[in-house]
C-alpha cells in the first residue's frame, strides 16, 4: 500500500510539473504586434512590379528579415511597418540612386505572396525587365556608387566566354557541348570607381536533354588586363530533381543565379554583389564581399512563398 501510495504521488508531482510553461509543449509565445521600420534592402523583381525583401542592413551587417514562412501575426507586423501604401523606396542600378519604388499594396494573407509588395518603379535608366533587376532600399548610401551598368563590348564577351568554357571543361562537361554556350545575364559593373570592369553573368549549357550544366560567377580585371573569376559556382542539374519535372523550366531561369545589382552595405567603397535565384517554391539571395582579390560569400537569404 505504502509503494502505490509513493507511486500515486509521484504521478501526481509529475503532472503539475508537465503542465507548467517550461515544461508544457503548447506553450503560447506571445509575438508583437508592431514592428519598428528599419533599413531594409529588397529585389526589384517582375519587370519592376513587385520587391521581396533581401535583408535588413545595421551598421553595415546584413541580417534576415521576416520570411514568407513565419508566423502570419509576424509577417502582418512586418507589412504594416514597411509596405504602407505610398511609402517610397530608393530605386539602385549600378549602385547608384536612379529612381523610386513605391508601394502599391501588400497583403499578409496571400498564400504565395505574403510578405512582397505591388509596386510602382521609376527610373532614369535602363528599364526593369526579364533580367534586368535591381535593389530598392531605405538604407543611406555612405558613398555613391559608380552608376556602371552596362551590356558588355564584344571584346569583352569573347574573354569571358573563353573563361566560361574553361570553367566548366574543368566540370566535366564535354567539349562538344562548349560550343553551343547559352546565358542568362552577363553584365558589366564598376564595383569600385576605378574604372575597371566587373562582369558579373550566368551560363548555362546542355549537356543531354536531361541534365543542365549551370555557372555563375563574377570576373574581375587584372592589373595586366586580363579577366579572371574571382567567384564561380557550377551546378548540374538533372531532370529529376526538377520539382516539376521540365527541364524549360530550368532554361526559362529556375535555379539560375542571377544579378540582382550591387550596393556598398558596408560604406567601405567597394559595392557588394547582390543576386538572386529563382525556385518553384520561393527565392534565394546572395551577397558577395571582394575580400583579398576573391569575392567570398557574406549572406545568404532565402524567402519561402508557397508549395509548388
Amino acid at each position: 500500500m505504502i509503494q502505490n501510495y509513493s507511486k500515486a504521488i509521484f504521478l501526481a508531482v509529475a503532472l503539475v510539473f508537465l503542465a507548467m510553461p517550461g515544461f508544457s509543449q503548447k506553450r503560447v509565445i506571445k509575438k508583437p504586434a508592431k514592428l519598428a521600420a528599419k533599413s531594409l534592402i529588397m529585389a526589384v523583381l517582375n519587370d519592376g512590379k513587385t520587391v521581396e525583401p533581401i535583408a535588413y542592413i545595421d551598421k553595415g551587417k546584413l541580417t534576415a528579415p521576416i520570411g514568407g514562412g513565419d508566423d502570419r501575426v509576424l509577417i502582418t507586423a512586418f507589412n504594416k511597418a514597411n509596405y504602407p501604401v505610398g511609402k517610397a523606396y530608393t530605386l539602385y542600378f549600378g549602385g547608384a540612386a536612379v529612381g523610386s519604388v513605391t508601394i502599391k499594396s501588400s497583403d499578409a494573407t496571400n498564400e504565395c505572396s505574403a510578405n512582397t509588395a505591388e509596386v510602382t518603379s521609376k527610373t532614369s535608366r535602363t528599364a526593369l525587365k526579364g533580367n534586368v533587376m535591381a535593389l530598392a532600399t531605405n538604407a543611406t548610401l555612405a558613398k555613391p556608387g559608380s552608376g556602371v551598368r552596362r551590356l558588355p563590348t564584344a571584346a569583352e564577351r569573347a574573354e569571358i566566354e573563353a573563361l566560361v568554357r574553361a570553367e566548366l571543361a574543368k566540370n566535366n562537361v564535354p567539349a562538344a557541348v562548349l560550343k553551343s554556350l547559352k546565358y542568362q545575364n552577363l553584365t558589366a559593373l564598376d564595383v569600385d570607381g576605378d574604372g575597371k570592369i566587373e562582369l558579373v553573368g550566368s551560363f548555362w549549357v546542355e549537356p543531354s536533354e536531361t541534365q543542365r550544366a549551370l555557372l555563375a560567377f563574377i570576373a574581375d580585371k587584372a592589373s595586366d588586363g586580363k579577366y579572371s573569376f574571382g567567384f564561380a559556382d557550377f551546378k548540374l542539374v538533372e531532370k529529376n530533381e526538377v520539382m516539376s519535372g521540365d527541364m524549360k523550366d530550368v532554361d526559362s531561369g529556375v535555379y539560375h543565379e542571377r544579378l540582382l545589382d550591387i550596393f556598398d552595405v558596408d560604406g567601405d567603397g567597394v559595392s557588394e554583389v547582390f543576386t538572386y535565384v529563382m525556385s518553384f517554391e520561393g527565392a534565394g539571395f546572395n551577397v558577395y564581399k571582394r575580400t583579398g582579390g576573391e569575392w567570398k560569400s557574406i549572406f545568404e537569404g532565402s524567402n519561402y512563398h508557397c508549395g509548388y
